[in-house]
């Protein structure tokens, strides 16, 4: 079973086996290009297993889109539970998106990278989803708190976390060659110079 912070154990059930070769085949080729057989041959599962499981293919990405929106989401409520400022909740988030990439990337591939409504129409947009929501909800508390600077929620949000965003796509891609958790000293410099309380004051005085 893909886990972002457990570490599987050595003898999986077999919808477990099932669900981890489904994503390393969907985020190898794509979920459009992996059939039913691939998942079987890859997880050495009977046809029959997978349809038991999950009925389909579809059914299949869906259970999967589920079990890593939880992982995604327990990780933040775990950062939420530490006693932290609201920046350093932040910066722990951004942390670990980035070391994620590095250590988990099929799972962050298959979350942040993978165009979800393609294959799960039904599916509302990941930025949608329970953890992307509390990510939004922390910004929201920061501004709230003055901890930072005031502003569109969603705006706010994205100057806080769409870097991090931006650069593990990148990596995705293959355009970054180095592990990005290397960025992340000037990624958290660059994303509070623009959210700092005290830059509302430097734009009043412009605008002057």
């Amino acid at each position: 079973m893909p886990y972002l912070k457990m570490q599987p154990v050595e003898m999986e059930s077999v919808d477990c086996r099932i669900m981890t070769s489904a994503l390393d085949l969907f985020v190898e080729r794509g979920f459009h290009n992996v059939s039913v057989h691939d998942v079987q041959r890859r997880a050495n599962v009977s046809i029959g297993s997978i349809y038991n499981h999950f009925g389909s293919k579809e059914g299949l990405a869906k259970s999967l889109y589920y079990h890593l929106v939880k992982e995604f989401e327990e990780m933040v409520e775990d950062i939420i539970d530490e006693d932290l400022s609201i920046r350093e909740r932040c910066n722990q988030l951004i942390w670990q998106l980035l070391e994620y990439t590095e250590t988990r990337r099929n799972i962050v591939a298959f979350m942040l990278h993978a165009k979800h409504r393609e294959f799960l129409p039904d599916e509302p947009p990941v930025c949608s989803a329970a953890p992307f929501k509390a990510m939004r909800n922390i910004v929201q508390q920061g501004m709230a708190t003055g901890e930072i600077r005031d502003g569109d929620p969603w705006v706010v949000a994205s100057t806080v976390f769409g870097g991090a965003i931006r650069l593990i796509h990148l990596r995705l891609d293959g355009v970054i060659n180095q592990p990005i958790t290397l960025y992340y000293d000037e990624l958290v410099d660059c994303t509070w110079l623009g959210i700092s309380p005290t830059m509302d004051s430097v734009l009043r005085e412009q605008a002057v």
